[in-house]
């Protein structure tokens, strides 16, 4: 018969089973920890620059709307042409119809698409399988 070797008892300074466990769980926490404080760090600097792009898009919209009163005078006053074209409240008025028509143009397009958005149908039924594949059918 074979004889088995006998195992020495752990040293005063070798760690335990527990001690490994308890060492482990507290560094993967640590490591959590940073982890998430490194992500709201991250969201903190994006969300900053995301806030500006945004104010620089408003202002840019703005200008926009100022330009296009400003060309929509000078297209009235195109139009009257130094009192040889039409008279300037018609020279309004036509601008004012066109942006009219310009303004349906868009709702009619926009009506079009609108009415094809539908529902993610995939991601539902995928969706509705999760709880399922966790429980392990199928």
């Amino acid at each position: 018969m074979a004889t088995e070797p006998v195992k020495a008892p752990p040293a005063e300074g070798d760690p335990t089973i527990g001690r490994l466990v308890a060492d482990a769980s507290r560094d993967i926490s640590t490591l959590v920890s940073q982890e998430i404080e490194l992500a709201k760090s991250e969201l903190k600097v994006s969300v900053t620059a995301g806030g500006i792009g945004v104010a620089m898009f408003a202002a840019a919209g703005f200008v926009a709307v100022l330009a296009i009163i400003m060309l929509s005078v000078a297209l009235a006053y195109f139009i009257h042409w130094n009192d040889k074209g039409l008279e300037l409240h018609w020279a309004f008025l036509i601008v004012f119809g066109l942006y009219l028509a310009i303004a349906g143009l868009l709702v009619f397009v926009g009506i079009k698409k609108v009415k094809q958005v539908k529902a993610p149908e995939k991601a539902i039924k995928q969706g509705k399988q999760i709880p399922a594949a966790l429980k392990g059918k199928r």
